[in-house]
């Protein structure tokens, strides 16, 4: 397993659903920057989001870790904090991929040469190496959409064809 850096999105939406034990099965170790945390936990206690204190115990467990980071990156893109602090915390650590949801922060990963994965990816990684089946798949797909994750129509049926096609015996 290796470890991965997460934006705050990923993070919210597999705890809104119950899942972030998946990135752990996948990743092993998720590094955040000190500002996703603050949007993360600090934000979502203020407002009462459930999320928040799942991820803050994950935390405590040692698998989400935090990292300062300095501001490296310059893009032509106009990116919130937690996503600049994203990529400049992989660009920092060396990473070759980031975890990140938003449209503007996947372009601008792209540009500084890194891979950007997304919280879909978590779940098609997990049905790949079996920690869920196609329909648990399907499920979390639809209780992500219920929670507000938005996704493009196309993208949405992309997933699904991909999932059926891991899930397809060899």
């Amino acid at each position: 397993m290796s470890k991965i850096i997460s934006d705050a999105t990923p993070l919210i939406y597999l705890a809104k659903i119950g899942r972030l034990d998946l990135l752990k099965r996948t990743f092993g170790e998720v590094i955040i920057s000190e500002e996703v945390k603050r949007e993360v936990i600090d934000e979502g206690k203020r407002l009462k989001e459930m999320d928040a204190y799942l991820v803050e115990k994950e935390i405590k467990e040692g698998w989400i870790k935090i990292s300062n980071v300095k501001e490296l990156i310059d893009v032509p893109i106009k990116l919130e904090k937690g996503e600049i602090s994203t990529l400049s915390l992989a660009k920092n650590l060396g990473a070759r991929e980031v975890l990140i949801d938003e449209a503007p922060a996947r372009a601008a990963s792209e540009i500084l040469g890194l891979t950007p994965r997304g919280t879909i990816f978590i779940l098609l990684k997990a049905l790949k190496i079996k920690e869920i089946t196609f329909d648990e798949f399907l499920e979390l797909l639809d209780k992500l959409l219920k929670e507000g994750f938005r996704l493009r129509e196309e993208v949405c049926l992309e997933a699904i064809e991909i999932a059926k096609k891991i899930a397809q015996p060899s």
